[in-house]
């Protein structure tokens, strides 16, 4: 099919078994018509639509991510809106960023002094070069590739870390896991082993009355809140019900903490997906 018309895109798309075959096709009416017939093709087989298209909305913002990567889920949108009140004038770090689609909704909104951006993948680490071309962007195993200059700095630390205990890997929808890479999905028999080293190292690198967010879980959010409350952090369980997201946030309570740096969650104003993110819940296919 090498200029397939809209409807005819749809009826693929829909004998494909794809949800949302009428948002996807209106996404690929944007791709150059002599590509299109193979794009089409990519996605019937199974390939993730922002693989395909080269791009993800998040946030209101089109985003390129490359074919292999992990694509940023909407519900993720919940850790701007916790960082966004305190990400002004701010040292904000980004960890497992993948594309950096946190830092740069946040660096979109606000004006942080430095945005810092990490990820143990080079693919993705590539793509949030481009995402983010005025922030540093560091490949490496979460703190080890930061310069020690930096311990004691950080005013916002977010991460989606990987929380997908690894008995539910091999159960999430089939565009995730034969798509995405499996270090960007599996977070060990709980789902908190990445999440539990972050938690284990961010005092010393948060500033007096710094903030930690990471998402996960309604099932592992008593947990992770457990787990910062023990490295000595004032924990916090926002939900996020108009993203269907989660987040536990940690504040580093510290002689220059003030009432007002108490975390809390600010209002994003998302701009309309193209369609609903690919694999929506598959992060949160835990107990």
């Amino acid at each position: 099919m090498g200029h397939p018309t809209e409807q005819e895109i749809v009826g693929e798309l829909r004998a494909a078994g794809c949800v949302f075959a009428e948002d996807e096709a209106r996404v690929l009416m944007e791709t150059p018509p002599d590509a299109r017939g193979a794009l089409l093709a990519r996605r019937v087989a199974g390939e993730p639509l922002e693989h395909v298209v080269g791009w993800v909305e998040f946030a209101g913002a089109r985003l390129h991510v490359a074919p292999g990567v992990f694509v940023p889920r909407r519900r993720t949108e919940a850790l701007v809106r916790v960082a966004l009140p305190h990400a002004e004038g701010a040292v904000v770090l980004e960890m497992c960023c993948g594309v950096g689609a946190v830092a740069h909704a946040i660096a979109d909104r606000t004006r942080p002094r430095d945005v810092i951006a990490v990820d143990i993948d080079p693919a993705a680490t590539d793509c949030a070069r481009r995402n983010l071309p005025h922030a540093d962007v560091v490949t490496g195993d979460l703190f080890e590739p930061l310069p020690t200059a930096l311990q004691g700095t950080v005013d916002v630390l977010v991460a989606n870390a990987p929380y997908v205990p690894t008995g539910a890997v091999g159960t999430m929808p089939r565009e995730a896991r034969d798509h995405e890479p499996v270090v960007a999905l599996d977070g060990g028999p709980d789902g908190l082993d990445i999440a539990r080293r972050i938690v284990e190292q961010a005092p010393s690198w948060l500033s007096p009355g710094g903030i930690l967010a990471i998402e996960t879980s309604a099932g592992q959010a008593p947990s992770l809140a457990a787990l910062m409350t023990a490295q000595g952090l004032a924990a916090e369980i926002v939900v996020d019900d108009d993203v269907d997201g989660l987040v536990v946030v940690g504040l580093l309570v510290g002689a220059a903490v003030h009432p007002e740096n108490k975390p809390t969650a600010a209002t994003v104003e998302p701009g309309t997906p193209a369609r609903p993110t690919v694999g929506t819940d598959t992060e949160a296919s835990t107990p």
